[in-house]
């Protein structure tokens, strides 16, 4: 080989170095954009279902069988427009509950200490209204810890009411409670002003005396209220109920007395009940949950509100009827 044959193949060698290094770059280029965007679907799939599980997109695992099954609602909380357990939700619960073709029975879980006449009589009338629809489909009832004042009020509705041994049950009456301040303002050398139209406007207000005829007003309204209650206990309860001059008195129970005076039926669970009196032991939930949205909202609308005045007034005066 001539010297310029050793020159000639000397820039190719060097030229098939270079093309292998370069070829070798540009594959980890590519496998580490391969990667990268592999990771990239991963960070958007994981955040995708943070997401649908905030949203509440997907469907509850138990609600999509097709299967014969026992619907669960559960009723865990105070009873109120904007509280744990209300009437919208509730009642949306047993309207979809009913609805299934594959629902065997309904237990209402309940676990309240009361809360809303109005949103406790509103569920009560709506369980009321889907027996009559579908009453080859039974409703019980099951306490847990308790089921006192409005969590009764809805229990009373069922077809049977179960209770635990421990159970606290009863508390068949109304309540209006609240603060006075008078007393500690003359104390202080406060001085109350507040302009009403209407002579009666300000009754509940904390920091004014309450006149008898407000009182006698305020009594009239709760007796009537209580006596809404007792036609809805009597109602639902029927000749099972032992009436006691106690009975409508506010007092509760154990779960155990309960049944001998006919406020419930009989000692069972959820579990229990859906095994021997629906025999449909496949239990599946219906109750309708907030998503992390819908909590978000209401968060944000209690903040907005907190900013208002009245508020402020009703949550000095004890706020609210139970």
């Amino acid at each position: 080989m001539t010297s310029s044959d050793d020159a000639n193949a000397k820039p190719s060698w060097e030229r098939k170095t270079l093309e292998a290094l370069a070829f070798s770059v540009l594959k980890e280029q590519r496998a580490r954009r391969r990667w990268g965007v592999f990771f990239k679907f991963l960070l958007f799939a994981y955040l995708l279902i943070l997401l649908a599980a905030a949203m509440d997109w997907f469907p509850d695992g138990e609600a999509v069988k097709t299967e014969r099954h026992t619907a669960v609602i559960n009723l865990q909380g105070v009873i109120e427009a904007e509280g744990e357990i209300t009437a919208e939700k509730v009642n949306a619960a047993l309207a979809a509950a009913f609805k299934d073709k594959n629902t065997a029975g309904i237990i209402l879980r309940i676990n309240s200490p009361g809360g809303s006449p109005a949103q406790s009589g509103e569920i009560f009338d709506e369980m009321r209204r889907q027996k009559k629809l579908r009453p080859d489909i039974p409703l019980y009832a099951v306490v847990e810890d308790v089921c006192a004042s409005g969590g009764y009020y809805i229990a009373s509705g069922a077809d049977k009411i179960f209770v635990n041994r421990a159970s606290l049950v009863g508390s068949i009456g109304v309540l209006m409670n609240g603060f006075g301040f008078t007393g500690a303002m003359d104390k202080l050398g406060i001085e109350r002003r507040l302009l009403t139209a209407g002579e009666n406007k300000g009754f509940l207000d904390p920091f004014s005396p309450m006149q008898e005829e407000q009182k006698a007003h305020v009594q009239t309204l709760l007796d009537e209220l209580h006596q809404q209650f007792i036609a809805a206990v009597r109602e639902g309860r029927g000749n099972r109920l032992k009436e006691t001059p106690e009975i409508f008195s506010g007092l509760i129970w154990s779960g155990e007395k309960s049944v001998e005076m006919g406020l419930a039926d009989a000692l069972g669970s959820v579990k229990s009940v859906a095994r021997d009196e629906i025999k449909a032991e496949t239990l599946v939930d219906f109750s309708v949950k907030e998503n992390l949205a819908e909590r978000l909202a209401k968060r944000l609308g209690a903040n907005a509100a907190a900013g208002f005045g009245q508020g402020f007034m009703e949550k000095m005066s004890g706020g609210g009827v139970r």
